[in-house]
């Protein structure tokens, strides 16, 4: 197809390409959007110039992008729907029993000496394992085991639990 065939094509069918997938999105924008690209699908194919054809393959095109369109925009509301925070159902209440409990955690936890309150912390907030946190700290591992237990009985009796 020869640049002034394409030219002629695309003046004669682009209004009806464009208007096609507007009707069915109703975003003018996406509608021109998705009629030029198809233009350029069917320049990138150098076909021969056969009008009747040409045109079913532009309707043909321009429906199948709109569609793969379609298909992404929902799998991406989806995902920003899960990431989304829930709405929080706590009554006052337990928001207040909550942050009470939470404050004497934090207490606690700075009241630990500073070997126990590491190994502590290592073990619950970076999930490491004794074996791996004796390799950071240069410990055995039962003198790390000793200071997790004094670390968890001490905020066992801070919490009252």
């Amino acid at each position: 197809m020869t640049q002034e065939e394409f030219k002629i094509l695309f003046d004669k069918h682009f209004d009806s390409i464009r208007n096609y997938i507007y009707y069915r999105s109703g975003d003018e924008e996406l509608a021109t959007d998705i009629a030029q690209e198809s233009f350029m699908k069917v320049w990138e194919k150098d076909l021969s110039y056969d009008e009747k054809p040409i045109k079913s393959l532009l309707y043909k095109i321009a429906s199948d992008i709109f569609i793969s369109k379609y298909r992404r925009d929902k799998v991406a509301q989806k995902y920003l729907a899960k990431l989304e925070p829930s709405i929080d159902n706590h009554s006052p209440e337990e928001q207040m029993q909550y942050e009470e409990l939470k404050n004497k955690y934090e207490l606690a936890l700075s009241s630990l000496s500073e070997k126990q309150r590491t190994v502590f912390l290592m073990s619950r907030n970076e999930g490491l394992k004794y074996q791996e946190i004796a390799d950071r700290l240069e410990l055995s591992v039962k003198a790390v085991e000793k200071r997790m237990t004094y670390a968890l009985s001490y905020l066992r009796n801070a919490l009252g639990r």
